[in-house]
Formats: structure tokens, C-alpha cells, sequence
């Protein structure tokens, strides 16, 4: 059975697929957008499975823009996102999140922090005293300083998820559930998808907003992206000890993460380069815990060495082998295929600013924000941007 014809389809109803509806929309309300979900109750959704952290600390200047307009998004959401009298609540806290830097870090902390600064972001450097003197429970002498971002912080994904996917459909978004089998092209151009079910949708613009499942798409009209699904895992600890106040997100050297979430429970996670990869497997053991993250979290944490291992997640990540940063915009060598994929774990905080670029360029719009850096043909091109450091948080 055939569909209606749609100007935009959107591959994913995450929060990708949601802010980009509504970007479009909002420019253009007498557009035919439609929004394919595979699961509408988001159980494997990368979105809802993300701890929800919103950051300035990037060394490439337009992650940091993205942020910097994510931030302004905040200001408002809960408003511009109203349907009728409801609005929800995203429980955004800015508690801060403060990267410990060893000697090997320092030089390309202090770069990308003068960037941050440059740009306006409200980040600054901790010395080992004074990161004692603020968080006495973190073993300092084992840093030479850390970064410490203001206006950073965490909230809850799936209010944000939702929020956009309520607001794009009360603005005439078609939610369609189903599962996309494979694009639809007529030689040099995209026509529409067709659904697993048998179902073809035709369509003069499709985004591939399919996160961990980007790649599998689009290998289906022979295009291949460097994106694995990378299988990560977070793990809910209450210890034994009660903090002082409201401590920030800690990120140690090595990457694992700490979230305080509230009194004595917290979250954290880290990524290996041995992580599993794969669509399916989303089990967490807590034996990796305790075997891979114990023991650093108790060097530069000491009072973590009594704790309760309460619950925990697993979920996939899109990572960019080829450099880690997000591949966006309109593939070269196919008129209407439009890519916002390979995020690599920040793509939850770069929705807004990613959303409206896709609808100006799907609109033929001068960006508000010139994202081209990251654009797809960099990959053929063989022009790879680098963060400078694996912060994939």
C-alpha cells in the first residue's frame, strides 16, 4: 500500500528527529513532515537512554556554538514547547561539570578552554587546592587542576524527547510507527522508503536521523558511513557516604564519569575502546563495574570504596570511527538525502542547533549557525575534524 507523499521524511523519532521536525515546521507550517518510528516507546531509543548531559566543554568551536545555542534554547522550552496548558518539565539542573586534568591532558585542556572562554562560555581552571577546597571527597593531588563549566549540566531526555515529538505533531507532523527497510532512489536522487511491513512512503527530502541504526540505512543505496553501534553502559551506585551540598558532574582522566543524582546516588559509566558493538545487545553486567572502574573511581574518590552497586542501563551510541564528530548535511551524491548521524555520545545536547541547520538547508536558508565544518563530504574528502580528546560524555 502506497502513502500520501510527504516534502520531508524524517528516519527516527528521537530527539533528532523531533527538534528537526519542529525546526521545519516552525520555518514552514505548510509542510508535509513525517516522522518514522520503529519503537514509539522509545525502550531502545539512544535518546532515552542518555544520561542527559548538556555541556560547553568542546575544543571544536562549533560543538561549542551548539551548546552555546542550547543554552539559549533553555531559556524558554518549556513555553515554546507548551501544547495547549501542558509543558514539561526537563528538570534541567546546571550543577556544573568539572573535568580533572592529569599532566598528558593539561596542554589541550587549557587550548580548548581558551576557546570555551572566547566564545563566551562560563568555564574556568581549578588548580589542585582549589578543587580540594571545593570538593574535599576528590583526591586532587593525583590532577595538576581541572576544568570546571558553569553552565553545564544534566536533565531529563526523555521530557526533551517528548516535548519536541508533542510539539512537531500539534504543529502537523505525521508520526508514522514502522520500521524503515530500505531508502528509495531514482538514480542521483531520493524518492521516498519503503517499511518493512511493505509499506512506500514517497518523499522529496529524507533525513536519516536513525542514531545507532544510521549506517544500516543507508547501506541500503550503497552508501557506507563510518558509524558503529557501540554498545554503553551506566551503572546507579549508592554509597555509603552522604556529600556536602550538590557536587558537579565529575569527569576523571581516563574518562569514567560520575553524576551525583541525589544524596548518596549516583550514576557512572566510561567507554572502552573494547566496548561490544552490535543492535541487539543491550544487557548490563555489573561485574564490569567492579572489575574495570572500581578502583579508578576509589583513587581519586576514596570514599568510594564502600558502595552498592543499585541498578544500571546499557544503550548504543552512533560513533564515528572515521573522527568522531557528527556527520551533517546533504550527501554528495544524492539530491534529497540528508545525514545527522555519528554523534559518538553528545548528540542528545546537539539536537537544537542541529535540528534548525537541517531545516535551513532543506529550506535552501542561510544557516544561522554554519555547521559545514561537519559536513559528509569531509569523509570523502579525507578531511577529519578532531575533538582533540575522547570526551564522550
Amino acid at each position: 500500500m502506497n502513502e500520501k507523499r510527504f516534502d520531508v521524511i524524517l528516519i527516527g523519532g528521537g530527539v533528532m528527529g523531533g527538534a528537526t521536525a519542529y525546526y521545519l515546521l516552525k520555518k514552514e507550517p505548510k509542510l508535509q513532515v513525517a516522522i518514522i518510528e520503529m519503537d514509539p516507546t522509545y525502550a531502545r531509543s539512544s535518546t532515552t537512554l542518555s544520561i542527559g548531559n548538556l555541556r560547553i566543554q568542546f575544543n571544536v568551536k562549533e560543538n561549542i556554538q551548539m551548546t552555546l545555542y542550547a543554552l539559549e534554547v533553555f531559556e524558554h522550552f518549556a513555553e515554546e514547547m507548551a501544547v495547549g496548558d501542558d509543558k514539561l518539565d526537563v528538570a534541567f539542573r546546571q550543577q556544573g561539570d568539572l573535568f580533572l586534568v592529569d599532566a598528558e591532558g593539561r596542554e589541550a585542556a587549557e587550548r580548548g578552554l581558551a576557546l570555551q572562554q572566547q566564545l563566551g562560555g562560563q568555564v574556568e581552571w581549578q588548580t589542585p587546592d582549589e578543587i580540594k577546597r571545593r570538593y574535599p571527597l576528590i583526591d586532587a593531588d593525583r590532577c595538576v587542576g581541572g576544568t570546571m563549566g558553569y553552565q553545564d549540566g544534566t536533565m531529563d531526555p526523555n521530557a526533551v524527547l517528548i516535548a519536541y515529538k508533542n510539539k512537531a505533531v500539534s504543529l502537523g507532523a505525521h508520526f508514522i510507527q514502522g520500521q524503515v527497510a530500505e531508502l528509495i532512489r531514482n538514480e542521483k536522487r531520493m524518492v521516498g522508503v519503503k517499511l518493512a511491513d511493505g509499506r512506500t512512503i514517497q518523499g522529496g527530502a529524507v533525513v536519516n536521523t536513525a542514531g545507532a541504526w544510521a549506517a544500516q540505512i543507508a547501506q541500503t543505496v550503497g552508501i557506507t558511513l563510518p558509524i558503529q553501534p557501540v554498545k554503553r553502559q551506566v551503572f546507579v551506585l549508592e554509597t555509603a557516604f552522604l556529600p556536602e551540598g550538590v557536587l558537579p558532574l565529575i569527569v576523571l582522566p581516563s574518562g569514567l564519569y560520575l553524576i551525583q543524582e541525589h544524596d548518596n546516588h549516583f550514576l557512572c559509566g566510561q567507554s572502552f575502546d573494547d566496548d561490544p558493538i552490535g543492535l541487539d545487545d543491550f544487557d548490563w553486567n555489573r561485574q564490569r563495574f567492579i572489575d574495570r572502574l572500581w578502583e579508578d573511581l576509589v583513587d581519586h574518590i576514596p570514599s568510594f570504596d564502600q558502595l552498592k552497586i543499585v541498578s544500571g542501563w546499557a544503550g548504543l551510541y552512533a560513533v564515528n570511527t572515521f573522527d568522531g564528530n557528527a556527520i551533517l548535511g546533504e550527501w554528495p551524491d544524492l539530491q534529497g538525502f540528508y545525514l545527522a548521524n555519528g554523534f559518538s555520545g553528545h548528540g542528545f545536547q546537539q539536537c537544537h542547533a542541529v535540528g534548525r541547520y537541517l531545516a535551513e538547508l532543506i529550506l535552501d536558508q542561510t544557516p544561522t549557525l554554519d555547521l559545514s565544518i561537519f559536513s559528509p563530504n569531509r569523509i570523502q574528502e579525507n578531511r577529519p575534524v578532531y575533538e582533540g580528546e575522547s570526551r564522550l560524555v
